[in-house]
C-alpha cells in the first residue's frame, strides 16, 4: 500500500511504501548557504519524524546547490547534522533551483523505524 501525507495538487510532502519514506525536496530560508542548509535540514527533521523515521535511518540523500562554490559551506552544516556512523549514500550536484534566492535543496529517502 502507498500512503501519501500532506498531498496537494502537485505533490505530497511524504510518500511511504514498503517501509520506506520518500520526502519531497526541501529548501530553506536565509541569506547564505549555511542558513538555508540549517533551515532545510530542520524541515527534513520534521518530515522524518512525521514519517516515523529519523536521521539514523536515512538511506539516500540528493543535494542540489545553485553554485558548487558553496559545497564546503554546505558540507560543514551537513557534517554536523548527520549522526556519526550513519552517513547515507549521497550525491551532490549543481542545478538551477526553483527561485533565484535558493542556494540548496535536499531530497531524502529513509527507512521507516520498526
Amino acid at each position: 500500500m502507498i500512503e501519501r501525507l500532506r498531498t496537494g495538487a502537485r505533490m505530497s510532502k511524504i510518500v511511504k511504501h514498503n517501509g520506506v519514506a520518500y520526502l519531497c525536496g526541501q529548501v530553506g530560508s536565509g541569506d547564505n548557504v549555511t542558513e538555508q542548509t540549517q533551515d532545510c535540514l530542520s524541515r527534513v527533521d520534521a518530515l522524518l519524524t512525521e514519517a516515523g523515521s529519523d536521521r539514523e535511518h536515512i538511506m539516500q540523500a540528493t543535494v542540489w546547490l545553485s553554485d558548487m562554490a558553496d559545497f564546503a559551506e554546505m558540507n560543514a552544516v551537513w557534517d554536523d547534522w548527520v549522526p556519526e556512523g550513519h552517513a547515507p549514500a549521497r550525491a551532490c550536484g549543481e542545478a538551477r533551483l526553483a527561485r533565484d534566492v535558493l542556494k540548496v535543496e535536499i531530497i531524502i529517502i529513509a527507512a521507516i523505524k520498526t
